[in-house]
């Protein structure tokens, strides 16, 4: 990501429709796994931190953590008042055995280079698990939905639904929810996605940006199709198809107590 790109997210995650909504689908799933009670929390790359204020929600008394590689964003998180901070990677997070109760990871395991590397920081992540915590872990979904996006934001990989399940057990979590999210406005972006492949066209640039003003009322309908689907979610059988993002709530089994 470019110096621009961080000075877009910093100034659109409050209000800009993909961030929004997304918290909404966020707290449908994780809600009924986190009854009111003090905890601590890990953002393990928080990026300008709009997430870091948000899971607040879930703390309590105890207090919420984050970790990005990149200086620029935690320049940001500062500017937001946050001061619980580490430069520090996902994949070797500076943080004792055991010591979050709610670890969050919103499409960074799509970023990080490296063969394996996503693997070694869910294996982070469940190390600085408190037994019974739980984790939550989204990532862009289907290799064949690169794009432009992608390419601006250096991004690895993406995911089936199926993978993402797949690579969290073998870190040693446990599923409790898996679903797909932003689904209605899937077959819009795929169609669009591929048209532009086999046309031979560029996909050019990083989707976060401001909305032109004359397009500024599509901010406030994408934001409504992305809290349909958060208000179908908060069926605990709901599950979505197919979408852009692949999300499982994962948990550190309490066995894991006594070792």
């Amino acid at each position: 990501m470019q110096t621009e790109d961080y000075e877009y997210l910093y100034k659109l995650e409050e209000n800009f429709w993909w961030f929004a909504g997304m918290r909404e689908i966020t707290a449908a799933l994780l809600d009924p796994f986190l009854p009111s009670r003090d905890r601590v929390i890990l953002d393990a790359g928080c990026g300008t931190g709009g997430n870091l204020e948000w899971l607040a929600r879930y703390a309590g008394g105890g207090r919420v953590a984050g970790i990005d590689l990149v200086s620029t964003a935690l320049k940001f998180c500062r500017e937001r008042n946050h001061g619980q901070l580490a430069q520090a990677s996902a994949t070797d997070l500076p943080f004792a055995d055991e010591s979050f109760d709610l670890v969050t990871s919103f499409d960074v395991l799509v970023q990080i280079p490296g063969h394996g590397a996503d693997e070694q920081a869910m294996r982070e992540m469940f190390r600085v698990l408190k037994p019974g915590g739980v984790a939550f872990v989204r990532g862009a979904a289907f290799e064949w939905m690169k794009s432009g996006h992608d390419r601006a934001l250096d991004t690895q990989r993406r995911y089936s639904l199926g993978e993402l399940r797949e690579k969290l057990r073998r870190a040693g979590f446990e599923i409790l929810r898996e679903t797909y999210a932003n689904s209605l406005l899937f077959p819009i972006a795929a169609i669009r996605r591929l048209a532009l492949k086999r046309l031979g066209l560029a996909d050019k640039g990083s989707d976060v940006k401001p909305l032109p003003k004359n397009m500024q009322w599509l901010n406030r309908a994408l934001t409504n199709a992305l809290l349909w689907e958060a208000r179908h979610l908060r069926d605990p059988n709901a599950k979505l198809p197919a979408g852009l993002s692949a999300i499982c709530v994962a948990s550190k089994s309490d066995q894991y107590r006594e070792r």
